[in-house]
């Protein structure tokens, strides 16, 4: 008979309560792998208070947003798995009737946050426009009650704003590939520095083990993934975590961290980020 090893450290982990999170933390949340002794406890909330939280250091392990991460790098690295990457597609920018980016200049536009990475890459496509925060899941309903001009979605948003009838102006995935050749990097995990380098390769190691076992197990981490999935289909979740679920978040790969860096750089350039980043990796 095998004896597991004692629990010695409980690792807190705050990632969004959305389909494609809860499939990555799949076999952690429900002790799948062996994580020898450490236990990992998850807190669900959405990503603009994850950020803030992260801002406060609250949090062994997070999810964030990579433009929250300009203001972290002091105290967080990136871990090299769990990144949600938009392939040519990302943050979508909806309105009641069809135009084009332009259009937005000037407008009022319902945002999920000012930390997230779809802000980030709205304000780099549109410099100037009246931004208004509105919680993820109440952007489409502003939009279409007139509430605002525009509205940027994330999260199952970019599947179903269809649904309401709005029109899609822009998708910034393909408007950053467009003027990059890259991925945009949306969000990623990131570790806290002071647990120190032996402990943050382990969670490394625990983190790419979990995304593996999902990825391996697809119907089993869907069926759990589904109870986060806000109404969608099954078939649209599906597609939901295959958008933001793949061989991207098992490892960024050079270009995936080359689309990080020159994310950042462009903020920087643009005044957006207030300081200079160094982008830091767990090896």
């Amino acid at each position: 008979m095998t004896t597991l090893p004692a629990v010695t450290r409980t690792i807190h982990v705050g990632h969004s309560p959305d389909s494609d999170d809860a499939f990555m933390f799949y076999a952690l949340a429900e002790g799948l792998i062996d994580t020898g002794d450490l236990a990992y406890s998850h807190e669900l909330q959405d990503i603009e208070t994850l950020n803030r939280r992260a801002l406060r250091g609250e949090l062994e392990v997070t999810a964030v947003s990579i433009h929250a991460y300009a203001y972290l790098s002091d105290r967080y690295a990136l871990l090299p798995s769990g990144s949600s990457m938009g392939d040519r597609y990302g943050p979508r920018l909806v309105a009641t009737r069809p135009g084009t980016l332009a259009d937005a200049a000037g407008r009022r536009i319902a945002v999920p946050g000012l930390l997230t990475t779809a802000y980030l890459a709205l304000k780099l496509a549109v410099p100037e426009f009246e931004a208004v925060v509105v919680p993820f899941d109440q952007i489409e309903e502003s939009v279409a009650s007139g509430q605002v001009d525009f509205g940027l979605l994330i999260h199952e948003g970019q599947l179903t704003y269809g649904e309401t009838g709005l029109s899609l102006i822009a998708d910034l995935g393909e408007w950053w590939f467009q003027k990059k050749g890259l991925p945009l990097p949306l969000g990623g995990n990131v570790v806290r520095k002071d647990l120190g380098p032996d402990l943050m390769a382990r969670i490394s190691r625990h983190l790419r083990a979990s995304i593996d076992y999902a990825l391996d197990h697809r119907e089993r981490a869907l069926d759990h993934a589904m109870q986060y999935a806000r109404g969608l289909a099954r078939q649209d979740a599906d597609t939901f975590v295959g958008m933001y679920v793949n061989d991207w978040t098992r490892d960024y790969g050079e270009r995936g961290r080359l689309a990080v860096r020159e994310l950042l750089a462009e903020g920087v350039k643009a005044g957006i980020i207030t300081q200079p980043v160094t982008v830091e990796f767990v090896d």
